[in-house]
């Protein structure tokens, strides 16, 4: 059977296995289309949890950016972790006791007013969709690589199979169907990392094998990755960051704004109670772990295989790096994955020295030129996005047909999962609290439901038409989506949660500045909206204020926002006493308000 039967024949038993849960479950009442009825199980919840988390950036990106900038970008797995804890111990057990499945509801009954719920629906579709564009591209990717078709039509594809079981499943077949998706993912992602660990260092447990000895060299693994990238001009693997400041505050904004941003906070009011609610955290974090402790492993292992590809000689004990990179890999003698991946465009080759081989270095880095052009090399030929070394890790370690084909299906599992959830959380917003709270109190069960199901709809056609035409700031928007939910609704929660004193005003003058700085800060160096040539100042780390990247901004607009929250509510009246005394009964552990509170 040949590579594409295989993935044809994964991805399609994937997709065939999500619809049908999606039929079996359909939603019939809005309970159970926002909450699936409030009757999970806490380990159920946890797997769903788990794969609403894990999204294509956590199972394709996060592996790439580790592989490419070490140490020093771990802040990403720091940063999506701890916000994870975040959530799970600060925010999530309250929330489900408060018994509002939506931030913006949440926000705007504690509050106790609809402009703080409108500013938050606009933070969290803002935020949400742009992390839906991000789903939608990454599953274009795999669809492009692993069936041998346009990246558009793959895109199309992924957007129809979430249309038919998002739309008609709600959080019901969503519920079940990401816990397939888990199942999935994780096998997906840990049987290849088993096989590699295997091969390089002879352990089975990639995150010891990352810790032990490389069998061909005999050093120890990040030893010897570290060594190699040296000799080609790269930074070395574990070396230290020159600005913590920066590092630290890009490290709180992921922390914060993953913590804020609603998909998984939903998860928490599928189960019955309060209690189950901290149990499906607490499952949720396991199943989360197994991901994020192979992924570094998985990372490291992946840049030295690449390596290796490239200069055979240096795989073993190296005694001259003069010799042993003099040799390098012969473009015609290219394995076949590097051929499979040129024709994605992901993956590029430009013999520069016109020699027929591959010179692949760092050629940004000035104190390595001389000793470039002394191997007669003239400038970087091979370029490698960071995005497909999760997915083309199998074909580069030689792995069977059929761990190529469970990667696919994996790579794609994990895109839809978060999508659905996504979606979910912005048909949410729209019906529940902006049409049924807003525009039409008086909507019936019946009408909520279908409005939520064109919101979602709408959604995804929005995701679908920008996924087909990015608009070139991926990474940008990313960090603003993050941003915004770091600097205006992460504060909020936590104020609503903590602060018995906190009241609308300053709760809404909060929000407003932590919103309103962070993107004056971003579009002060990225441009207005986004738009090229329209920054004030050019984005190099010599105009930074005080060093911060407009990617770490977040952290600092969360301050703000906490800052002028309490300075406004101070001088301000203090809420109504039966809101003070709702706020102290949510941190009660007995009890819980329904999941569900038209």
């Amino acid at each position: 059977m040949s590579q594409f039967a295989i993935n044809l024949l994964f991805v399609g038993a994937s997709f065939a296995l999500y619809i049908g849960i999606a039929i079996w479950a359909r939603a019939g009442s809005t309970k159970e289309f926002y909450v699936a009825g409030g009757g999970v199980h806490p380990i159920t919840n946890g797997m769903a949890t788990a794969a609403d988390w894990m999204s294509a950036a956590s199972f394709i990106s996060m592996a790439g950016l580790l592989a490419s900038g070490g140490y020093a970008n771990s802040s990403f797995l720091m940063g999506w972790t701890g916000g994870y804890v975040l959530l799970a111990l600060l925010l999530a057990p309250y929330l489900r006791k408060f018994g509002k499945f939506t931030v913006p509801d949440f926000i705007g009954d504690r509050f106790y007013s609809n402009t703080a719920r409108n500013i938050a629906v606009v933070c969290l579709i803002v935020a949400s969709v742009t992390y839906v564009i991000g789903q939608m591209t990454g599953a274009g990717v795999a669809f492009s690589r692993f069936l041998e078709i346009p990246s558009a039509a793959g895109i199309w594809i992924a957007a129809a199979i979430v249309f038919l079981y998002a739309v008609f499943g709600g959080m019901k077949g969503i519920t079940y169907t990401q816990v397939a998706q888990y199942v999935v993912l994780i096998i997906a992602y840990t049987i290849p990392a088993v096989f590699i660990a295997l091969q390089l260092t002879g352990n089975p447990i990639p995150m010891f094998g990352m810790f032990s000895t490389h069998t061909e060299s005999g050093m120890p693994l990040l030893a010897k990755l570290s060594e190699v990238l040296v000799e080609l001009g790269f930074q070395d693997y574990a070396a230290d960051v020159s600005n913590k400041l920066n590092m630290t505050l890009f490290t709180l904004s992921l922390m914060f704004g993953t913590a804020g941003l609603p998909h998984v906070i939903i998860r928490f009011f599928t189960v019955p109670k309060v209690a189950d609610a901290r149990w499906s955290a607490g499952w949720a974090l396991v199943f989360i772990a197994i991901l994020y402790l192979t992924a570094p492993a998985v990372a490291s292992m992946a840049r030295l295989n690449l390596i290796t590809t490239v200069y055979p000689d240096a795989a073993g004990q190296v005694e001259n790096y003069e010799e042993a990179l003099a040799n390098p890999l012969a473009y015609e003698d290219r394995p076949d994955w590097v051929r499979t991946w040129e024709d994605t465009g992901l993956l590029t080759f430009t013999d520069k020295n016109n020699d027929g081989r591959i010179q692949f270095y760092n050629d940004a880095n000035p104190d390595f030129a001389e000793t470039a052009a002394e191997r007669g090399w003239e400038g970087n030929e091979l370029s490698v996005n960071n995005d497909i070394l999760v997915l083309a890790n199998p074909e580069i370690a030689n792995l069977p047909p059929w761990v190529i084909g469970l990667v696919a299906a994996g790579g794609i599992a994990a895109a839809l999962s978060t999508a659905a959830g996504l979606l979910l959380a912005i048909s949410s917003a729209i019906s529940h609290d902006l049409i049924k709270k807003t525009i039409k109190p008086d909507i019936s069960e019946k009408g909520e439901v279908m409005a939520a199901r064109f919101s979602m709809a709408a959604a995804i056609l929005l995701a679908t038409y920008l996924g087909l035409n990015p608009p070139g700031f991926a990474a940008q928007t990313v960090a603003l989506a993050f941003g915004i939910a770091a600097a205006s609704i992460f504060p909020a929660l936590m104020m609503g949660i903590f602060s018995i004193k906190m009241n609308d005003k300053g709760a809404i003058a909060g929000m407003l500045v932590g919103l309103i700085s962070t993107l004056l800060y971003i579009f002060t160096y990225l441009g207005w909206l986004f738009i090229p040539g329209t920054n004030m100042l050019p984005n190099t780390p010599d105009n930074w204020l005080f060093g911060i990247s407009p990617l770490s901004f977040g952290a600092v607009g969360a301050m703000l926002n906490f800052g002028t929250a309490f300075a406004v509510a101070k001088v301000t009246a203090a809420p109504p006493a039966e809101i003070q005394e709702l706020v102290e009964s949510v941190r009660y552990p007995k009890g819980a308000g329904g999941a569900v509170d038209h």
